[in-house]
């Protein structure tokens, strides 16, 4: 049994994935870099997932989504906020979140087909994901308020969101309003990229915790390769840094110090596309029982590295089983 107490609401797009194997040749004919999330309208999705090659697997998804559900399956009360559509696969993502333990009542209903992302996972273990967000792009800043927070002491968000500005800022003042720690996943390069002109200032007025893999940090900071000063001109924005580096570990800024966390190794490299979701929920789990913020990175490790040996973020149940085991040691 676990003893987290504490509350945790994500806010982020409620999205379904259709997970694909493919090769490099695949990406030739897909619009983009390898790597990385960028935005696709509903007709260039269709036309993709038309092409898949057999075996795809469908899940429930989005940044927050992964980490919270992840969360719930721990044992940690756990909500979601977000815009689900008007279609199955809508109820598919509702039913999922409600049988693994979440609490459903803060999902917002939209009159369009739900959002859908298809991630393509080559060879290497590289996701590229495309994403149509559907009814979760028609979330309004209007239908997010300080009610929608309250009884929650912590707010985890994804960095999707700072694509609506309005949106955003909407969320980040309900949820400090409400009394929440808020930690925010800068969720891809594109993302840092295309925000640089707010995020210093979101992060320096309302982050507590800010989650970055290498490449999100480096673009944020300037920064090459030095994972350590990555993570401190990160914490310089924000109480906690952790900057992610895969299977060579992580690196987490608190109180003026850099700290070095060795790597969980994996057996195997099947899919990363969700590492640095469960890695965040690992983190958290942590956090919200009080751990260490060294303590919470090596559980963010565990998860990381427990779901690239499969395909999609559902964790079969032995491998939860394990994880909980030794997580609760």
């Amino acid at each position: 049994m676990n003893s987290v107490k504490k509350k945790i609401i994500g806010v982020g797009s409620p999205v379904v994935d259709t997970i694909a194997l493919v090769d490099d040749a695949f990406l030739d004919n897909v619009n983009g870099d390898k790597g990385g999330m960028l935005l696709v309208e509903s007709t260039e999705l269709g036309s993709m997932l038309n092409n898949l090659p057999a075996g795809s697997i469908r899940a429930p998804g989005g940044s927050a989504g992964n980490t919270l559900f992840a969360l719930a399956r721990m044992g940690a009360p756990a909500a979601l906020l977000g815009k689900l559509g008007n279609c199955s696969i809508a109820e598919f993502y509702l039913e999922q979140f409600k049988h693994h333990g979440g609490e459903t009542s803060r999902f917002k209903h939209g009159s369009i087909p739900n959002g859908h992302c298809l991630s393509l996972v080559t060879p290497d273990g590289e996701r590229t994901m495309r994403t149509d967000l559907g009814a979760a792009m028609t979330l309004s800043p209007e239908e997010i308020n300080v009610p929608d927070f309250e009884g929650y002491e912590f707010a985890h968000l994804e960095g999707y969101l700072l694509f609506n500005e309005a949106l955003m800022r909407k969320v980040l003042e309900s949820a400090k309003t409400a009394g929440c720690t808020i930690s925010l996943d800068l969720a891809s390069f594109e993302v840092v990229q295309a925000t640089s002109a707010v995020l210093p200032d979101i992060l320096e007025s309302y982050v507590d915790i800010v989650f970055a893999n290498e490449e999100e940090a480096s673009a944020f900071t300037g920064i090459q390769d030095d994972y350590p000063a990555m993570a401190r001109a990160l914490h310089q924005h924000c109480d906690v840094a952790a900057v992610k580096i895969g299977a060579r570990g992580s690196f987490v800024a608190q109180n003026g110090e850099v700290h070095t966390i060795d790597p969980v190794q994996a057996k195997q490299v099947i899919d990363t596309t969700t590492a640095g979701d469960l890695w965040a929920a690992g983190f958290l789990y942590g956090w919200l029982e009080g751990r260490p913020a060294t303590e919470c990175a090596h559980l963010g490790s565990q998860l990381g590295a427990a779901v690239v040996q499969q395909q999609g973020s559902v964790l079969q149940h032995d491998v939860w089983t394990e994880l909980l085991q030794a997580i609760n040691a």
